[in-house]
């Protein structure tokens, strides 16, 4: 399709956190975490904010050369993850995001220990923590040729990839890039459901 993705830097901040929180307004665990639309629309920046600054230290962030689209990227080494959610009691990190988002909130503290609980550890592996398309973009396939782009090179270097479907609908997508369910689905307490899904490398010949 020809899309043209760069990697974001410093000055992609705001474009990305905007591009989040747009993509992420309707999303069923954003609307768990931050219930209520209006509550939602003046909260809800904060943690894509949060997010985007965790990743633009820590791992990559690529964007769409017409700034549509964004994908979250880290890359994680072998023997990291909490797997079972042994690491959860010393990880400070969902505590710190919340105090910085949302102190009243517990939910966004809630999400953060959830999600680390299910990760899966002991391989290395890239893990695409968001991905968000202009509502107004969706459907042209921008998301699909940012996954792609990774997945391509996963391919080559035999990594396998990681992620948390957030709804039915993005679920499908990423079954269509071959991603698999894990099996094992992340009820959240009266909220909706996420799904862990697990990619391995595909050969060169494929």
């Amino acid at each position: 399709m020809g899309v043209a993705i760069r990697t974001a830097g410093e000055g992609d901040r705001e474009l990305v956190v905007r591009l989040l929180d747009e993509a992420f307004q309707d999303d069923p665990v954003s609307g768990w975490v931050f219930p209520g639309a209006e509550y939602r629309r003046r909260t809800h920046h904060r943690l894509m904010a949060a997010f985007t600054d965790a990743v633009l230290a820590d791992g990559r962030i690529d964007v769409t050369e017409d700034g549509a689209a964004c994908a979250l990227w880290l890359s994680v080494p072998a023997d990291e993850g909490t797997g079972d959610g042994a690491g959860d009691a010393v990880d400070d990190s969902p505590a710190q995001v919340r105090e910085a988002v949302d102190p009243d909130n517990e939910r966004v503290e809630l999400i953060g220990r959830l999600t680390a609980g299910i990760h899966p550890s002991g391989r290395a592996h890239e893990y695409l923590w968001m991905i968000g398309v202009a509502p107004e973009r969706q459907g042209e396939g921008l998301g699909t040729a940012l996954i792609a782009s990774v997945l391509d090179r996963c391919d080559r270097e035999g990594l396998p990839a990681y992620l948390e479907a957030s709804s039915a609908r993005s679920r499908g997508l990423y079954e269509r890039l071959g991603f698999a369910f894990t099996g094992e689905p992340l009820d959240l307490p009266d909220g909706p459901r996420m799904w862990p899904m697990w990619r391995e490398p595909r050969p060169a010949d494929r």
